[in-house]
């Protein structure tokens, strides 16, 4: 049985975007709504042994190594944040 959902608050900028993006796609912003909450349901989620296993195909030598690729991907989403900014 359907369920009717509300989104209370929301931002006009975010409003707006969402707006724009419904109409790139030809639909209306319930329909574009529906899409991004219907894609966000259906997308797999990763379990710790997921996680685990993707590590461990990395092959990486030592955890320095690993620090280092968290590191550059923070960086690079901090700098990604302040660009859009």
């Amino acid at each position: 049985m359907p369920v009717n959902l509300s989104i209370k608050n929301a931002p006009d900028d975010v409003v707006v975007k969402l707006k724009a993006r419904a109409a790139r796609n030809h639909r209306s912003l319930q329909g574009e709504l529906m899409a991004i909450v219907t894609a966000a349901a259906e997308e797999p989620y990763a379990t710790l042994s997921d996680v685990r296993e993707s590590v461990r195909g990395l092959k990486l030598s030592s955890r320095s190594e690993s620090t280092e690729i968290v590191r550059q991907m923070r960086d690079e989403r901090m700098r990604a944040l302040l660009d859009r900014r």
